[in-house]
């Protein structure tokens, strides 16, 4: 294996790692020791990699920031969609809300990089509701995809709070009299 293929397989065991334990447990929690510990490596290796745990940590969000796969399923059932799936993560038991926000609050930096990694994750999720929207024909979809998306951090965070995951399908039916309102019709609600 080439230098550079090591180096890289090194640098994703790291950062599953650290996902794993950033996510499970919080980034103030758990330290770059306990980090290498868990992988079988020096700190020094980890640091070779990731020079500081604020780059480790910004290496574990980026990573998680990812677009929405494209879809050819109809708009209105990718928006419905969004919160049945919400649904089926918050039900797995391991859900511990959404790490953008978890990482803003613990790290309660304002100018630490995570908040605009955390900022684009959100912007990039109203503008997937926007761009499905508009292909719903809805002339100023802004205020509704910004509407959409308060309704699914407004499911995360009681979600969170009740540990019951049917406040997504109270949130998808939110959803679907808000985009009652805008005119969109519910003759394909369920899929």
């Amino acid at each position: 294996m080439a230098r550079a293929d090591v180096r890289a397989a090194m640098q994703e065991r790291i950062l599953e790692t650290a996902d794993r334990l950033f996510y499970g447990q919080g980034i103030r929690a758990v330290g770059v020791d306990t980090i290498a510990a868990e992988i079988g490596i020096s700190k020094r290796t980890l640091y070779n990699h990731f020079p500081s745990k604020d780059d480790l940590i910004v290496a574990y969000l980026s990573r998680r920031l990812k677009p929405a796969p494209p879809s050819d399923r109809p708009p209105l059932e990718q928006i419905l969609g969004a919160f049945d799936r919400l649904e089926r993560t918050i039900a797995t038991g391991v859900f511990r809300g959404c790490p953008f926000v978890n990482a803003v609050a613990e790290l309660k930096e304002p100018a630490h990089a995570a908040n605009k990694i955390a900022l684009a994750f959100k912007e990039q999720r109203r503008a997937w509701f926007q761009g499905l929207l508009e292909r719903l024909g809805i002339e100023d979809a802004e205020p509704l995809s910004m509407q959409l998306q308060l309704l699914t951090d407004g499911a995360i965070a009681a979600a969170i709070v009740r540990g019951d995951p049917k406040v997504a399908a109270a949130a998808r039916e939110a959803a679907m009299v808000l985009l009652k309102a805008a005119g969109v019709s519910s003759s394909k609600t369920r899929h």
